[in-house]
Formats: structure tokens, C-alpha cells, sequence
């Protein structure tokens, strides 16, 4: 379930619009397994998810400057550690605004056979209630990797901070940082975590609650927007299915 915690920051209201980018087989998984896909965040496209700036480089070898002898050994486990976490951090993302984005369907839909999400940040939360997965949400920062310094008081502050460049996402990030614990293993260890997934977890939610509207592409043909109702009808959810904005006819 949606669980609150300090690392995780959310400056918009509850109430503020949400949206999810995908392909029209990627929403039939999400309606056929009732879940969202999370991403294990070494399997994302950007190289960066899970590292850290300059900056912070510069304060830990301020931090560990009396260990003077062993320094390059520690920053180097301190770093492989931080590393070999990014197969444990996985991530479901979403754009915030409350208007569809031009940018956002070019950029992650690979046809024209494409839908968007809309619901809220409440909504969002909500949906999780009937899971036992403790999910954490919150608003991605943007950075200069040069300059700008990542907290350090918890490793989860890597995954809520991205470059400059990747601004226009407007990113609100859900994260499933933790393995199911299982346990004694063979080794008589209490616990131990369980085995990692190869791309990561789906996670499931109330669908009716998260989804608010589904979004047609602006490209996408007529018949694609029955396709859509169709499979809504199949699965027993009953939400309105809106043609893009973008779609519209012009007015001279």
C-alpha cells in the first residue's frame, strides 16, 4: 500500500492531474494482471538512475578525509554499494499537468495505437490500498550533475533526483525499493531477499479508482477508439474514453 515518508516529497495538490503514456499492449497487460508495471531502474533508458554529482563526490572524500590511508577503498565499496542497489530500486512513472502533453505521446508511444491515463495524485495513492507492497511517491528533481548535491541521509534520494535536460517530464515517480523478504535460507540466515525479478514487478491496484479517463492518441484511426472501449467493456470497467484534444479541428 501507499505508504508516506519524509524522502518522498509532493509539492502539488492531491487533486492535481496525472498522466500515463502507453502503448494500447501495455494497457491490456496493466487490465488483464489489474497491476502497474514497475521498471527495475538499472533497466531504464537513462544510464543516470541511481548515481550522484560531482558534488557529491567532493563532500565524501571531505567526510572520509581521517581515514586518510584507506579513503580510495572505502568511496570505492561506498560506490559499487550505491550501484549494485539500482537492481533493487523499481519505478512506475508518471507525467504531471493538467493537460495532455504533444511532447509526451511522441515520445512514448512507438505507433499510433496509443492511450494516456489520466487520473490524480490521489487517486494514484488510493488505488494502492489492497496491495501488502509498500510503495512510496514523490516528485522527481531536476539538477545540474556538475554543481548541485544529492542528500545522502537515505540511497532512495538518487532515484527522486534526474538531469536538467530530462525537465520537460515533469516526472511524479512511484517506487518499489524493497525485495519480499524471505527466509531462513540454507545457510540458516533469517532473511534474506528474494530473488530479483529480471525486469521487475507488477504491483497490483484498484484500477477503477485509478483510473479517472482513458485518452485516444490524436493519431490514432477511428476504429482504435472502439478497439479501446471494447477491451474497457471486456474487463468490466466502466470509464469514459475521450479523443485527444489534440485531435481537434482548429477554429479561424
Amino acid at each position: 500500500m501507499y505508504e508516506n515518508h519524509s524522502t518522498f516529497e509532493i509539492s502539488h495538490d492531491g487533486s492535481t492531474k496525472i498522466w500515463r503514456y502507453i502503448d494500447f499492449t501495455k494497457f491490456v497487460s496493466m487490465l488483464d494482471k489489474k497491476s502497474l508495471f514497475f521498471c527495475r531502474s538499472d533497466r531504464l533508458s537513462d544510464s543516470f538512475e541511481g548515481s550522484t554529482t560531482k558534488a557529491n563526490i567532493k563532500s565524501r572524500q571531505e567526510m572520509f578525509r581521517q581515514h586518510e590511508d584507506y579513503i580510495d577503498d572505502i568511496l570505492q565499496r561506498h560506490s559499487e554499494s550505491c550501484r549494485e542497489y539500482r537492481n533493487k530500486v523499481n519505478v512506475n512513472c508518471w507525467h504531471i499537468n493538467n493537460y495532455e502533453s504533444a511532447a509526451m505521446w511522441k515520445l512514448y508511444l512507438k505507433s499510433n495505437e496509443g492511450i494516456a491515463i489520466q487520473t490524480t495524485i490521489n487517486r494514484l495513492k488510493e488505488s494502492f490500498k489492497n496491495t501488502s507492497k509498500p510503495v512510496f511517491i514523490g516528485e522527481v528533481k531536476y539538477i545540474d550533475y556538475d554543481n548541485d548535491h544529492i542528500p545522502e541521509n537515505n540511497i532512495i534520494y538518487s532515484y527522486l533526483h534526474k538531469r536538467k535536460s530530462f525537465e520537460y517530464e515533469q516526472e511524479l515517480r512511484v517506487i518499489y525499493p524493497f525485495m519480499d523478504l524471505v527466509g531462513p535460507d540454507e545457510n540458516g540466515v533469517l532473511f534474506s531477499y528474494a530473488k530479483i525479478d529480471e525486469m521487475g514487478y507488477y504491483i497490483e491496484v484498484d484500477l477503477d479508482i485509478l483510473i479517472d479517463k482513458i485518452f485516444v492518441s490524436p493519431v490514432a484511426p477511428e476504429w482504435f477508439c472502439d478497439l479501446v472501449k471494447s477491451i474497457l467493456e471486456m474487463y468490466h470497467i466502466n470509464k469514459e474514453v475521450v479523443r485527444s484534444n489534440l485531435a481537434k479541428d482548429p477554429i479561424y
